[in-house]
């Protein structure tokens, strides 16, 4: 019996121990990987979802209220983008082009461009102009992103489904109107299939701190500039 315990059963218990001792340690040396792996996805997409929201407010003077109509946007809405003709480096034509304005003082604005155009197209090509061009949103943004999908804005990465959740406000910050968004994903869906106890761990700790359990960018109840809390 005593060989038994000291051949057999002692270095299975030493085993068995030491694997437990290495599953204990290396398991949240695992979960952090890919945690920060994950997350990494996750802020990037919800970077393209401010970059989105701005330029859709920027066009409408209020943010997408839901996220069908920030797709949308993306593949049917178009963008005001100002093209530059000649160069502001140039003082000769800087000097040229302020001497020609004085002669149209009565237009102003986008009148002022358009006679300007119509100028420089009659031939004045030392004149600087700034036109007003309707653009495509598509083409705009994103454009260096040959595998960029509008439609996987919607969804929070790893989760097997579950939807970005989204709001929008319009809040009176110092007496004046404001348009806010904020966009999140909580961590029961970004880590989704993950340790279960170590994602319990987590959100606790957030919770305890009175931080968002998750990631997320913007605010509806504070301006704080589109911020994400990774930044």
């Amino acid at each position: 019996m005593r060989k038994l315990l000291t051949y057999f059963i002692f270095p299975l218990l030493i085993i068995g121990l030491a694997f437990l001792l290495f599953r204990s340690i290396n398991e949240p040396v695992k979960f952090k990987k890919e945690l920060q792996q994950r997350q990494n996805v996750a802020v990037d997409q919800l970077k393209d979802i401010r970059t989105l929201q701005v330029t859709y407010r920027d066009t409408y003077g209020h943010y997408a209220p839901v996220m069908d109509s920030l797709i949308d946007f993306y593949n049917n809405g178009k963008i005001t983008i100002m093209r530059q003709i000649g160069s502001e480096d140039d003082s000769t034509a800087v000097l040229h082009t302020e001497a020609v304005k004085k002669t149209l003082k009565n237009l102003k604005g986008e009148k002022l461009m358009e006679k300007l155009y119509e100028l420089y197209e009659a031939g004045d090509k030392n004149l600087i102009v700034r036109i007003p061009q309707k653009t495509a949103v598509k083409d705009t943004l994103f454009t260096r992103r040959p595998n960029f999908d509008v439609n996987n804005l919607r969804y929070i990465p790893f989760s097997e489904g579950d939807t970005v959740i989204m709001s929008t406000v319009i809040k009176q910050v110092s007496g004046v109107d404001v348009p806010l968004f904020e966009a999140k994903m909580p961590f029961w869906s970004l880590l989704k299939g993950m340790d279960r106890q170590q994602i319990v761990n987590l959100v606790a700790e957030k919770e305890d701190t009175d931080r968002y359990a998750g990631l997320m960018v913007g605010s509806v109840d504070n301006a704080n500039n589109n911020a994400g809390n990774w930044e």
